[in-house]
């Protein structure tokens, strides 16, 4: 099978790679796992040193790897310098305070000492999405890496040049061979290198199918997995709201990434006394982005990952479309070469109509006006996702009231739901579970082991 790089802006093949055969991948989970009896051994300031050295690489190199990531999947350039960035702080922050998060905790026992010792349990196999192909992949390897566990990566087949650069990070940083390693696989072939007996736990990023299909195989193994899957996020805008200060929010949080995030603001939820203004003034804004090359500075919309992703999509707005959903904007893809989609915002959606339920993964505004705070709420958690969420209100208090109320990992007040390195990132119900980033983050793929220190008269 080949794994192709196809630049969305033109729809045109750049390179192609052939998948590892399986000699190759039976020999890359040796020598992760060989490598894992050795990094297990390590100290942190070992661990610190290739990780803060493999975060100064990626700023050395920042213009080269987010124009990969532009090339690969149409990210705009200046986004994509973002990205960069903020993977190598993800390192960072892991190698300055990985030590700390995993230090010893004392216990008291009624008789006896006892600690609670963070070890590693292995190798780990993290299968990672094209949408953020940087942070993605640092969110996962960096705090499992200070835990003492060493990683193999199947990443997205349509970032094939991305995956091979951060391998290639880890060898200019002359990390352990076998620390990282990077494999060219198929999904479905991934999934079955689970039952691997050297390899103890799996993380995945991406959508329901694939979560399901890594967490069965997981689960028949007995291995510890954690999901970040899709979202349908909702942005609650109440009758207090600064409107003009939430309308910028709002684009800002629905059109990131060119629309493609699982955090995306897909649900904009506006209570009745201020819905006519916000959509007007939404609409306006939306109307007019520049839509066009991603590597020119001003562009402010770029292209859909794939000509694949672009028909999806089309395929689920003229599906609610037909179901008696009203388009306010656009609908349709842009006239041209590459996989580009107007901005488009619909309305008059209820459950039976695709765009209620299904996520909407690209330029593509759900919009709803109801009643009341409490209807907002109802309507907010009617969704079978549930991984992050904003309030936009001038009362601190009404909107921390309210986000007890949502179903949902994360909820922001007067802010799209956002990433940050301290800040623990998940979802509950068909979003996922588990947590990355953060303290919380390192501590997933770790034996929380006991050690119990008696007298030998102490009885039981």
């Amino acid at each position: 099978m080949s794994i192709q790089t196809t630049n969305p802006a033109t729809n045109k093949v750049i390179k192609s790679f052939d998948e590892m055969t399986d000699k190759q991948l039976d020999q890359a989970v040796s020598k992760a796992e060989t490598a894992f009896q050795l990094w297990k051994k390590t100290t942190y300031p070992e661990r610190t040193a290739v990780l803060n050295k493999v975060a100064s690489l990626m700023r050395e190199k920042k213009t080269a790897l987010a124009t990969l990531i532009t090339l690969e999947m149409g990210k705009i350039f200046s986004q994509a310098e973002g990205e960069i960035e903020l993977s190598a702080n993800i390192l960072e922050y892991y190698a300055k305070n990985g030590e700390t998060f995993l230090a010893d905790k004392k216990l008291e026992p009624e008789l006896g000492e006892a600690i609670i010792r963070s070890s590693p349990i292995g190798v780990l196999l993290g299968v990672q999405p094209w949408n953020f192909p940087f942070y993605q992949v640092a969110r996962f390897i960096a705090p499992n890496m200070m835990v003492g566990n060493t990683i193999l990566l199947k990443h997205a087949s349509m970032v094939p040049q991305c995956a091979i650069a951060i391998e290639d990070l880890f060898k200019e940083a002359q990390a352990p061979v076998g620390l990282y390693t990077n494999l060219l696989l198929s999904g479905k072939r991934a999934s079955m290198l689970i039952s691997d007996k050297r390899i103890k736990g799996a993380s995945l990023t991406g959508s329901e199918a694939a979560g399901a299909s890594l967490a069965s195989e997981a689960g028949k193994n007995l291995k510890k997995s954690v999901l970040e899957l899709g979202g349908n996020d909702a942005f609650i805008v109440l009758e207090d709201a600064d409107i003009d200060k939430t309308v910028e929010w709002a684009v800002i949080g629905r059109m990131n990434n060119n629309g493609q995030s699982c955090i995306a603001s897909k649900r904009i939820i506006a209570v009745e006394a201020i819905a006519d203004e916000f959509i007007e003034k939404y609409t306006a804004k939306l109307a007019k982005l520049k839509v066009g090359d991603p590597m020119d500075q001003n562009t402010e919309l770029g292209p859909l990952s794939s000509e694949e992703a672009l028909i999806h999509l089309l395929d689920q707005v003229d599906r609610s479309i037909a179901a008696g959903a009203t388009v306010l904007l656009g609908g349709k893809r842009v006239d041209g070469p590459g996989a580009f989609m107007e901005p488009t915002i619909l309305t008059d959606l209820n459950p039976k109509i695709p765009a209620y339920y299904e996520e909407l993964f690209g330029p593509v505004s759900s919009f709803y006006r109801v009643k009341d705070e409490e209807a907002a709420i109802i309507l907010a958690n009617d969704s079978d996702f549930g991984l992050g969420g904003s309030i936009f209100t001038k009362d601190i208090e009404r909107g921390k009231r309210i986000a007890d109320q949502i179903d949902s990992g994360m909820v922001f007040i007067n802010h799209p739901t956002w990433t940050q390195t301290d800040l623990p990132f998940g979802g509950t119900k068909g979003s996922g579970y588990g947590r990355e980033l953060s303290e919380i983050g390192i501590h997933e793929f770790v034996n929380k082991k006991l050690i119990r220190v008696s007298g030998l008269s102490d009885p039981f």
